[in-house]
């Protein structure tokens, strides 16, 4: 079992589930490495966004709040940066705001970026777990170190009957590493 097959294998079961929708770059052609995970996924569960971090997040919670259970996509979370204040602010607050009447689930995929065997710039390649869970109260952060975590983790993600949200992390170090 290798990380990037256990990715791509996860990828296409959630392409199968009926209100699972793929948001984000490059989930509807090539560009960024994660494409490739999604590559053979039918074309019409994915939705290519323009790179606006936070249109995306907006977008995305929009879907959770209409029933879908959006993947939203940001192959580096440097980038996602640019979307915390719409996951601390709306995705994380609405199931306070609402009384615990409201749950968007959501699964955000994001990506420490690889920097071998070219080193793309420091800001693609950073980690920031920590940070994330600490700002968050109702998001699950999950690091996927190891490629036997990452189907259960998705399906959990996916699957869970409290509605949270919840944020993979993947590491694209390991796409070809493990």
């Amino acid at each position: 079992m290798k990380y990037f097959d256990e990715l791509k294998r996860t990828m296409e079961w959630l392409a199968t589930q009926p209100q699972a929708m793929f948001v984000g770059q490059t989930v509807a052609g090539p560009g960024t490495f994660m494409f490739q995970t999604l590559r053979d996924c039918p074309p019409e569960r994915a939705l290519e966004m323009p790179i606006n971090e936070s249109f995306q997040m907006q977008f995305s919670i929009g879907m959770a709040l209409a029933g879908y259970v959006p993947i939203s996509v940001y192959p580096r979370q440097n980038f996602l940066l640019l979307a915390t204040s719409d996951m601390t602010n709306m995705l994380d607050k609405i199931p306070a705001i609402s009384g615990g009447q409201v749950m968007p689930k959501m699964l955000i995929r994001v990506a420490a970026g690889p920097d071998a065997p070219v080193h793309p710039g420091h800001q693609h390649v950073g980690n920031y777990a920590n940070a994330f869970r600490n700002l968050f109260t109702t998001i699950d952060v999950i690091e996927l170190n190891e490629p036997e975590e990452i189907f259960p983790a998705y399906k959990h993600a996916f699957e869970r009957p409290d509605g949270r949200s919840t944020m993979l992390i993947e590491h694209g170090n390991y796409y070809n590493l493990k």
